[in-house]
């Protein structure tokens, strides 16, 4: 019954999405997890189900929070879904956050997300994403090597699964 869910629900999604989740350490994901940027919800329902764990999920647009909440029903997940400019109304810190950036933002807000999650990890903690190779991935990753120890998981049809640790809580 799980892994049929597991199954639907990654064919649904977009590839960039899919190929972040399938190549998630899931079985080191526990704790506190943030998905930033949420949209329609699928990573932090994804995380929710498979590891039965509360995710909370972040967005500034109220027709996604709106969805995201709606998917979290229908999929019987357990999030906690707010709005927020990135990381405005966040006011813990999480062993993961975890996101598809929206690269289309523009670089200002991307790297408010991309670098300011360091502030909102926990000692040890991890930020997750993916982005297309065509949308800056190499550029993407040079600048998160200035304050993250970067390691590209995968590279799956021009989308690279990074994940990065911030260097100054490293142990």
């Amino acid at each position: 019954h799980q892994f049929n869910w597991y199954l639907n629900f990654l064919k649904g999604l977009d590839f960039g999405t899919r190929s972040l989740l399938e190549n998630l350490d899931i079985n080191s994901i526990d704790g506190d997890v943030l998905d930033v940027g949420c949209g329609y919800g699928p990573i932090g329902i994804f995380i929710s189900k498979i590891k039965n764990i509360v995710v909370d999920m972040v967005d500034i647009n109220l027709r996604s929070i709106e969805l995201a909440r709606k998917n979290t029903i229908l999929n019987n997940a357990n999030t906690n879904v707010f709005e927020s400019d990135i990381y405005s109304n966040v006011n813990k810190k999480y062993d993961f956050i975890i996101s598809n950036p929206p690269i289309r933002v523009g670089n200002e807000i991307l790297y408010k997300l991309l670098l300011g999650a360091k502030e909102y990890l926990k000692e040890n903690g991890e930020l997750w994403i993916v982005v297309n190779k065509n949308q800056g991935a190499k550029t993407i990753m040079k600048k998160l090597e200035t304050i993250y120890k970067i390691e590209l998981v995968k590279k799956n049809k021009g989308f690279y699964i990074i994940k990065s640790k911030p260097i100054d809580k490293l142990k």
